[in-house]
């Protein structure tokens, strides 16, 4: 670690988060020595802090005031995690038109947040400052895995307008002081993409942050270009809030000279989930209690896909208890060579909007269409939209070898996949914006698969 590195980590960030609030210093401490404990003991602490949330929504929170009267539950009778089934889940419908009932009446200093709206709905909510401490400390902790630290040189390439305005401008101080360098992902043209790699050769970043679909759109431009990155020094690729593809993976760490770290979470759920060095994606099991379920609501065993609800342990200023968030997950239950007593999850599939349903209600990945595409020379970006059972719609901007036959093959494919009856409309256009949150989805179906397996 560098000497400026030494004091970022060790004084500079830690006095910044004193100073809003966050004791955060104190909270990374707990979770590098929790990390390591046995699973009974684990358990015993996630359990106490669940009963402190459900204690403090019961009597603070007029919506679970409400929801525990209805169904005669009470907090101080819960003995395991798996009482919380008990209650329904939490949805987002539900916080929507309940926004304000959820609000915690001792609540002070809430912040609020949203989340990007990818599927047409942005979800408003509030955050605490506990909730805001221990993601930042669960993140922080998953940084060290890797070798890194704050304060290490970083690229950033992120869903955010280029910085303006008063807090913006405070921003950029604080970033320049923590080495973190911001490249806006909202637009991404060819001219900006080439400065974007100059950027990344004259800083020669210890670390990389940003959607998989951004990093890998600049690794393919650099091999493209001829461009060498992988003698920069960059220990590590962190990429979050997309699926991360195998071909992804694969191609940032061969461009970039570096290891691939997965990370899961989101501004509404919280950070669920981190890759350590052996390749396991660890629940931050202090901080949130993870069920998977089926289309009926069931849990499902370790080895098979559910759908992700969480419970998150520091959200008592507006809780999210059995929060469903259309997530598709599989457990694992073998421990990692890592030694870390944290579960583990075995592999984050997507959202329930990444998988697409044929015409005869068969769910399947959308990884089923997505090689169908991919496999075909010429096509340098592309979404495939399910609109309905009926119809599909695939946008694609054309390449060098791009072929006119190629549409034909997409409509074939799709065809023998989802039913020879399905309307499948190909356009070819010049750019495929990103999404209001900056990040590029390969795929987006309207087309429920949950409704459809519980039919």
């Amino acid at each position: 670690m560098s000497p400026y590195t030494r004091l970022v980590s060790g004084l500079l960030f830690p006095l910044h988060e004193r100073l809003k609030g966050h004791d955060t210093v104190r909270a990374l401490r707990e979770l590098e020595a929790s990390q390591w404990w046995p699973p009974e003991r684990l358990e015993a602490l996630r359990l106490a802090r669940l009963r402190r949330l459900l204690a403090r929504a019961g009597a603070q929170v007029p919506y679970y005031r409400r929801l525990f009267a209805e169904h005669g539950f009470d907090p101080a009778a819960v003995a395991s995690l798996g009482d919380l089934a008990a209650l329904p889940f939490l949805t987002k419908a539900d916080i929507r038109a309940h926004a304000e009932a959820l609000r915690a009446e001792d609540a002070r200093g809430l912040a609020r947040f949203n989340t990007g709206g990818s599927t047409g709905e942005p979800l408003v909510f509030w955050i605490g400052r506990e909730r805001v401490t221990r993601d930042v400390a669960a993140k922080w902790r998953a940084t060290r895995w890797w070798g890194v630290d704050i304060g290490d040189r970083e690229i950033v390439v992120w869903g955010s307008p280029v910085e303006i305005g008063a807090q913006d401008r405070l921003r950029a101080v604080r970033d320049r002081i923590l080495r973190t360098r911001l490249l806006p992902a909202f637009e991404m043209s060819p001219g900006r993409i080439r400065d974007y790699l100059a950027v990344i050769r004259r800083s020669r970043p210890r670390m990389l942050f940003g959607y998989p679909s951004s990093l890998d759109l600049l690794a393919r431009a650099a091999e493209r270009e001829g461009l060498r990155l992988d003698g920069l020094g960059i220990r590590v690729a962190f990429v979050t809030a997309e699926r991360l593809y195998d071909e992804q993976r694969s191609r940032i760490a061969r461009v970039f000279g570096c290891r691939v770290a997965n990370g899961y979470g989101g501004r509404d759920a919280g950070f669920l989930a981190h890759e350590c060095p052996e390749g396991r994606m660890h629940i931050t099991a202090e901080d949130v209690v993870l069920e998977l379920v089926d289309a009926a609501g069931r849990p499902v065993p370790p080895g098979e896909p559910g759908e992700v609800v969480v419970t998150h342990l520091a959200t008592g200023d507006f809780p999210f208890i059995r929060y469903r968030t259309g997530d598709v997950a599989v457990l694992d239950d073998a421990p990692c060579p890592c030694g870390r007593g944290l579960p583990v999850l075995r592999e984050v599939m997507g959202r329930t909007t990444d998988f697409v349903v044929a015409r005869d209600g068969t769910v399947m990945h959308g990884l089923a269409l997505i090689y169908v595409v991919r496999d075909l020379p010429g096509i340098e970006r592309f979404r495939i939209e399910q609109e309905s059972l009926e119809r599909t719609r695939v946008l694609l901007v054309p390449g060098p070898g791009f072929e006119a036959g190629h549409v034909e093959r997409i409509r074939a494919g799709f065809r023998q996949r989802l039913g020879e009856g399905v309307e499948i409309d190909v356009e070819t256009v010049e750019r495929i914006p990103p999404l209001p949150s900056g990040k590029h989805r390969y795929v987006i179906s309207r087309v429920d698969p949950y409704a459809q397996a519980a039919a």
